[in-house]
């Protein structure tokens, strides 16, 4: 049991540190997103001119935040579930179902950050942006396109948090099946998983 506190409490600090750092990055996202966003309305219907980067500068900072965002909703159990099976099982059959469905979704994500990595690396990657481009010099007289693989780069960041999340996940159900309690609390867990920590 000294074993599981041994890995769990360091993982659930790295992972509550990554986490709020991602979060914040993810604000910051969803403000650039909106100014540009808005930024184009005015532009199209009050200028008469739309612009032609605004909505790839949207799609790169929606990408970013979704990859940020989502490892946070996962820990704290915001993701859309069906819970009616688990509530209706015994609470050791209830976990060891969780268990069963967090080492299913620990498969998929790995899969899914090899084909995530192939995105960032394979032809697509390779290409730059159509319309988005930043300065390289102070007077602004030199710009550089933005290659798309640093768009894409948000989907194999925002899964390998999740396994990271994941793994923590399968730990603390363990613990929870072991019978090990003083675990570290996951800050803004849904109220309905209490029992699941």
């Amino acid at each position: 049991m000294s074993l599981l506190h041994a890995v769990i409490r360091p993982l659930s600090w790295i992972n509550e540190h990554l986490l709020r750092a991602g979060r914040a990055v993810g604000i910051l996202a969803i403000g650039v997103m909106v100014a540009v966003t808005i930024a184009q309305v005015v532009a199209r219907y009050g200028l008469n001119s739309a612009l032609a980067w605004p909505d790839e500068a949207a799609r790169f900072c929606m990408l970013w935040m979704t990859g940020l965002m989502a490892p946070t909703a996962f820990r704290r159990g915001g993701f859309v579930a069906i819970d009616m099976i688990p509530a209706m099982l015994p609470a050791t059959l209830a976990r060891i179902l969780n268990l069963l469905l967090l080492g299913l979704s620990l498969l998929v994500l790995v899969v899914a950050v090899q084909i995530g990595w192939r995105e960032v690396t394979g032809l697509g990657g390779r290409f730059a942006s159509a319309s988005l481009f930043i300065p390289t010099s102070v007077d602004f007289s030199t710009w550089y396109r933005v290659p798309r693989a640093w768009m894409m780069a948000s989907i194999p960041v925002g899964l390998v948090l999740m396994i990271s999340v994941n793994v923590e996940l399968i730990l603390r159900t363990l613990a929870d099946l072991a019978g090990v309690r003083d675990l570290p609390p996951i800050e803004g867990l849904d109220p309905g998983l209490r029992g699941a920590e």
